[in-house]
């Protein structure tokens, strides 16, 4: 069956098939997805008027019940946004509009709005529903909403209000309604004709007085306690008597009046007369109860709606609604049945209250007779009070199976009987408009939703069918991921050991060139005083220069895999940098102008001087080196903020840094140079004109500082390097650089005790030896646990000069227990490698004198002087 059939049936669904839809954002209507076809087949089918706001536009949607509503707006509402159909109300009303959106269904009873339908200003009042509106995923995409005017019942209010009003000045003015007047004492009670037509008392004997008991006998009997306590009350409290309560007629019927009096007292306090007056407010009572059991009933209808939408069972959704209709109605059996083919129709999950059998299973359409078959074929409900008498003998097959009075409503699909909802029950009954028009209403939002969810249902087991292949090739997928991050792994084991050949390879190289000079200027020195000739010097010269140059490159190895200790201490960039200028500019030449522009309020750093001074030195013979025909260098400073996207790109923290920028004019890089310029041991300088390890030093000193080094170039125009340090917010003072003083460094003295502790025998000996040949009294040990047993028996020192990495005891364990016996004791530390043991995150240990390896004897007396003469 097209689905478009179902929209042929009302005037709206012809005018949605019509409308032009290609220019909207739903597009055309063969392209709507199944949930918005659902909604707008149950939607156009109902005889309440509705309407469904559909789409990120909230596009309009209503049905035929729904038109009078619009008003003018009818011709242009069909597509249009809602809030541009209802743009007069929506600030009343885009509160419930967005709490629906958001997954809130709204009850909204009694809420007054300017509609304006016919163009000009109205008071109307609307009951209406907001529920959420879900696509195909399940996901919110509009509103739908059940709406009924009451604008009837509460201008019937206001006007029973004003009706009460009138009365009650009536009564406060004396008019004669229904008065009495009862003579206490003598209980004779005078009443005008009013007030005895109203209790059923003869007006004749009223007007001469009869007895009270009279009167109380017109009182329903379940009110007449309650009336005689309310008037003993009033008499004995002195308050006024005000009552409502029900008569009851000889003829049955009940009479509801209102009634009102007051004690008139003697001087000694007793009442001697009580009148009154009384009259009859039935209209207004029932109109009461027939407004209370239509706000019941609409509430039973939401509530039920409401409990029909969250299922998602079609059997639960039968057999919830049959059991509240049934129980609502006080009937004895409620069914659904669905046709199923030629002649037969299958039960649904029914309810009883074991009065009536529930009936289950399949059955003939003509089971209960072929009068019954053909009316709901036409589509008609059937509905009688007692089946052994109405519609002849038509209905016998009723009364044979205990049924004495139905309504049965067939339910139809494009106008064909389909499927049906019957009410049985098993004593004759007249049924009320109301019941009727209730199961009427049941029967087709129930049918609404069994078919909302059998079309959910439908749904959800193709999404599992979806999900399970999704799961299959999820695993696939999985798979497929797991070989390949097994290969990428091999690949970058093969990369690391790549990488670690050539490093291994360009250590080897120029490790080979420094020992091969070092090895022959001693091979010379060794057969030239083999010979007996002491002019040596100048080999001598030559294996300390290799050694010396070893030494380098050996820290510059440690600071490009960050084991390099640092001295961090806090500077002032500007004073640094202007404080190098004049050697940046003997390292320059005459050729190259240098400028240095330094940043107004720079921020402090906290870095190793040394190694700052050294990597920008580099960086000056670098840009110098790229300058052979002469050009500008540029050093600048300035504050900077790192934001979070180049944080990440750097691998940084964001934040405040200090930047110190390195520029020059000169060659520049190309792409493929710029990509390798960190690289160790890659250089673009000739053969013997460069390790290779310079700029791999900036990078690894730079990252080991907590900063980023980034480099900017192109070839032909010269490069940019950029130095970010993290800016220092603590109290430290800015640390003073000493100048080192001119001449020879200043010995020691017999009485200075220094206690060397070396594993290396060699490494022990040449310090031994050289701190002996300064004028120090020197005592050693090969291991810490030797050491510091000395210590325990009384061997003292002034400083203790000590190797960091030794078997057994280290360095810093060494000293931290020698202090201990030797309160006084000065101790500088060496090593080739820290191991942590004095350097954590590659930063010396505050207060920590270090003397890193290898080191010559001048650096060494430095050192030694240096700690021992410092103060306390």
């Amino acid at each position: 069956m097209r689905q478009t059939s179902l929209f042929e049936g009302s005037i709206t669904g012809r005018e949605i098939l019509a409308h032009d839809w290609t220019g909207s954002s739903l597009g055309p209507i063969d392209s709507w997805p199944p949930s918005l076809r659902s909604l707008l087949s149950v939607m156009l089918a109902c005889p309440m008027p509705m309407f469904l706001a559909w789409g990120p536009d909230l596009l309009c949607f209503y049905n035929d019940a729904y038109r009078p509503v619009l008003g003018w707006r009818l011709q242009d509402s069909l597509g249009k946004p809602f809030a541009k159909v209802w743009e007069s109300i929506w600030t009343d009303i885009e509160p419930l509009v967005a709490s629906t959106l958001a997954g809130e269904g709204r009850v909204v009873t009694d809420m007054k709005l300017d509609l304006a339908r016919d163009g000009k200003p109205e008071e109307s009042w609307w009951t209406f529903t907001y529920s959420p509106a879900f696509d195909d995923k399940g996901q919110i995409c509009g509103l739908l909403c059940v709406t009924g005017e009451t604008t009837a019942k509460i201008v019937a209010e206001r006007e029973r209000d004003a009706a009460d009003e009138r009365l009650h000045l009536a009564l406060s003015a004396g008019n004669s309604i229904g008065i009495w007047d009862w003579d206490v004492p003598n209980n004779r009670v005078v009443a005008d004709a009013r007030f005895a037509n109203l209790y059923g008392v003869d007006p004749d004997k009223a007007a001469k007085g009869a007895a009270i008991e009279e009167y109380f006998s017109g009182i329903h009997p379940e009110d007449l306690e309650r009336v005689q306590a309310e008037i003993d009350h009033a008499m004995e409290s002195g308050d006024i008597f005000r009552s409502e309560y029900r008569l009851l007629r000889k003829d049955g019927r009940e009479v509801w009046v209102s009634a009102q009096g007051r004690g008139i007292y003697d001087e000694l306090g007793r009442c001697v007369r009580f009148p009154g007056a009384s009259y009859d407010i039935t209209e207004r009572v029932l109109a009461v109860c027939e407004l209370e059991a239509e706000k019941d009933e609409r509430e039973f209808v939401i509530e039920l709606a409401a409990r029909q939408r969250v299922q998602s069972d079609p059997d639960e959704v039968i057999h919830l609604t049959a059991e509240a209709l049934g129980q609502r109605l006080g009937v004895h059996r409620v069914g659904f049945y669905r046709l199923i083919g030629r002649g037969r129709m299958q039960h649904g999950t029914g309810w009883s209250d074991g009065t009536l059998p529930v009936l289950s299973g399949e059955q003939s359409v003509h089971a209960f007779g072929e009068f019954a078959q053909r009316v709901r074929q036409r589509g008609q409900p059937l509905i009688f009070s007692d089946s052994r008498h109405d519609h002849g003998e038509s209905l016998h097959t009723y009364a044979d199976e205990g049924v004495l009075a139905a309504i049965c409503i067939p339910l139809l699909n494009s106008g064909d009987w389909a499927a049906g909802i019957f009410l049985h029950h098993a004593s004759v009954r007249h049924w009320r408009p109301s019941e009727i028009a209730l199961a009427k209403e049941i029967a087709n939002s129930t049918w609404i939703a069994v078919e909302r969810a059998e079309a959910m249902l439908r749904l959800r087991q193709h999404v599992d069918r979806q999900e399970a292949a999704l799961a299959m090739a999820a695993g696939e997928i999985a798979s497929q991921s797991d070989r390949r991050e097994e290969a990428e792994k091999q690949l970058r084991q093969l990369q690391k050991m790549e990488a670690v050949g050539q490093l291994s390879g360009g250590v080897a190289h120029d490790f080979n060139n420094m020992l091969a000079v070092i090895i022959g200027a001693l091979n010379l020195c060794q057969r030239r005083i083999s010979r007996g000739e002491m002019e040596i010097g100048q080999y001598i010269d030559a294996a300390l220069e290799g050694a010396g140059r070893a030494a380098t490159l050996t820290q510059r190895l440690l600071a490009f895999s960050r084991q390099q200790p640092l001295n961090p201490e806090t500077i002032d960039p500007n004073r640094l940098v202007a404080g190098l200028s004049d050697m940046f500019g003997r390292a320059l030449g005459e050729r190259i102008e240098l400028e240095t522009v330094l940043g107004a309020g720079l921020w402090r750093a906290r870095v190793d001087v040394n190694q700052l001074e050294s990597i920008l030195l580099n960086l000056t013979v670098n840009a110098r080196d790229a300058m052979p025909d002469g050009g500008k260098l540029t050093i600048e400073t300035n504050n900077v903020y790192v934001d979070e996207e180049y944080a990440r790109s750097a691998s940084i923290s964001p934040g405040q840094y200090v930047l110190i920028c390195v520029s020059d004019t000169g060659t520049g890089m190309t792409p493929e140079v710029l990509d390798r310029a960190f690289d160790p041991f890659f250089t673009t300088k000739g053969v013997g004109k460069g390790t290779g390890l310079g700029l791999s030093q900036v990078f690894g000193f730079m990252r080991q500082s907590g900063g980023h080094v980034r480099v900017y170039s192109e070839l032909g125009h010269g490069s940019t390097f950029k130095l970010y340090f993290p800016r220092y917010w603590g109290e430290e003072a800015i640390a003073e650089r000493n100048k080192p003083k001119g001449g020879p460094v200043r010995g020691g003295r017999p009485e200075e005790v220094i206690f060397v502790v070396e594993d290396e025998l060699r490494v022990r000996n040449f310090g031994v030896e050289a701190l002996r040949d300064l004028g120090y009294t020197v005592v050693h040990a090969a291991s810490g646990d030797e050491a510091l047993k000395m210590m325990k028996n009384g061997q003292g020192a002034v400083l203790l000069f000590s190797d960091v990495v030794m078997p057994g005891l280290t360095g810093r364990q060494l000293a931290d227990e020698a202090v201990k016996l030797i309160p006084d004791l000065r101790v500088v530390f060496t090593t080739g490698y820290t191991r942590n043991a004095v350097v954590h995150n590659g930063v010396l240990d505050p207060g920590t004198d270090f003397l890193p390896k290898p080191f010559t004897i001048e650096q060494l007396a430095a050192k030694i002087r240096e700690v021992l003469d410092r103060k306390t």
